[in-house]
């Protein structure tokens, strides 16, 4: 499936990386990729006249933290992301470094909104995962939920006074748990974005939004608690290939899981004995690596090889990873993104914690097969994380939901990428934004990417 493109890198020394997010980082429009720094500098990478490239920052690079989970998000209605950094120096319970939230402040440049006195009360000194961008109310104001580690979770919002405040106790989330990843999405109704969490040594958290923008824990009654398990990486996927989406789940030295949805909003694990056999898997990634039209599943593990599901003969099957193999790769964190532009996306594997090694990056093998994708923004005009887009063919059904933070300490691109196949005709597309507004598109141009306004 794919070929080794890590050359494109330019200064790609060895180093601790973990997470990994796509976001628009000096302001020009593209995305670029954002890797969270265990002790070095986080890095920013652009691609650039042929290559990735260094974005330099000094406040972002923000080398003496020990950075693993990132997650971007609008947080003041600015138009433009902020940049979530969790920090973690022990393993479980109150930490000394703080996490960082990064502001774009105008021409000022990059500025950390916990650095400021008044927000001082409001730091997270507990060890933590996972961090999500999350509209709960559909504004295109979001929150920063943070899953910590024996610890309550915490749920930021920037108040009208201007100060950070934590509210997730006032709205059903301040949970304790062995938090590890985070996933958001319309599970139960469009535009009401709900937020499931990979927990260990605990249950799973499935947190029902009310419609109010305060949450409802229902994890067991919906099939999906599997207190057994310790979850990692999570990614939402098509499970059936038939436009509904579910939930694949990546359990460490467990089994995987891979939940379809019920007609009666219960879900079901339907992992085959060979998906679900145990790994030291990490993130989870399900995008259409090679535009067929139909999702692949990607598990990133440390320190054993990566494997890779397709959807073959109405089943998912062990396909070849190509050179993504890595076998001896001590694989922290990954992300997708098409940042050349050339409707292929790269995947980029961030490697760490019990060794150095550089970044790592895949571009899947070249086909003839079409593609489109959408890019919806928000009211201010930001990325709309969590909007849902449902694409129809003459044939068939797709869907997707643009990414809030997945795979485990991980964000994805907020760009719903659609591989197409043969295909040419767009019979519709839907997109169902936070909050409930839609959009409904017909006969669209295939092979370019549509940026979609809010209503």
């Amino acid at each position: 499936m794919f070929n080794d493109a890590s050359a494109l890198i330019l200064d790609n020394s060895p180093q601790l990386y973990y997470g990994v997010a796509v976001t628009d980082l000096d302001g020009d429009g593209d995305f670029e990729f954002f890797v969270a720094g265990y002790g070095c500098a986080n890095r920013a990478l652009k691609w650039s006249e042929g290559a990735y490239r260094t974005l330099v920052n000094p406040t972002l690079d923000d080398a003496e933290r020990q950075a693993i989970g990132v997650a971007s998000g609008d947080i003041d209605g600015d138009g433009q992301e902020e940049i979530y950094v969790l920090n973690t120096d022990t393993f479980a319970g109150r930490k000394h470094h703080a996490d960082r939230l990064f502001d774009r402040n105008g021409t000022e440049g990059w500025r950390d909104l916990f650095g400021f006195p008044e927000n001082a009360d409001a730091l997270n000194l507990t060890s933590g995962r996972s961090v999500l961008a999350l509209d709960r109310q559909g504004t295109g104001y979001y929150s920063f939920l943070v899953a910590n580690y024996g610890g309550f979770f915490r749920l930021y919002e920037l108040e009208a006074n201007g100060f950070l405040a934590d509210l997730a106790p006032y709205l059903g989330l301040a949970r304790s748990s062995g938090g590890r990843s985070l996933l958001a999405a319309p599970f139960f109704v469009d535009g009401d974005i709900d937020v499931f969490a990979g927990n260990e040594n605990d249950g799973n958290f499935l947190f029902r939004n009310l419609g109010n923008g305060k949450f409802e824990e229902v994890a067991e009654l919906q099939g999906v608690a599997d207190p057994a398990q310790h979850a990692r990486g999570i990614a939402l996927v098509d499970a059936l290939q038939n436009g509904q989406a579910g939930i694949v789940v990546g359990n460490w030295e467990g089994s995987h899981r891979l939940y379809r949805r019920r007609g009666d909003a219960t879900y079901e694990n339907i992992a085959s004995a060979e998906m679900a056999k145990p790994s030291r898997v990490r993130t989870v990634i399900a995008a259409d690596f090679d535009n067929d039209g139909y999702e692949e599943i990607f598990f990133n593990n440390i320190g054993e090889p990566n494997r890779l599901f397709a959807w073959r003969e109405e089943g998912w099957k062990q396909v070849s990873t190509g050179d993504a193999l890595e076998p001896f790769g001590l694989g922290t964190g990954a992300a997708v993104a098409d940042l050349d532009g050339d409707g292929i996306l790269e995947l980029l594997i961030s490697h760490g914690e019990s060794g150095l090694q550089p970044l790592s990056l895949y571009k899947p093998r070249a086909t003839k097969n079409h593609w489109i994708r959408f890019f919806p923004k928000s009211v201010f005009g930001a990325p709309a994380r969590g909007a849902k887009v449902i694409l129809r063919t003459p044939d068939r059904e797709q869907v997707r939901v643009i990414d809030s933070g997945s795979g485990y300490l991980c964000q994805m691109e907020p760009v719903a990428h659609f591989g197409l196949g043969s295909e040419t005709h767009i019979v519709e597309v839907e997109i169902a934004f936070p909050g409930g507004a839609t959009v409904v598109l017909n006969d669209l141009e295939v092979d370019r990417t549509h940026v979609i306004a809010h209503p």
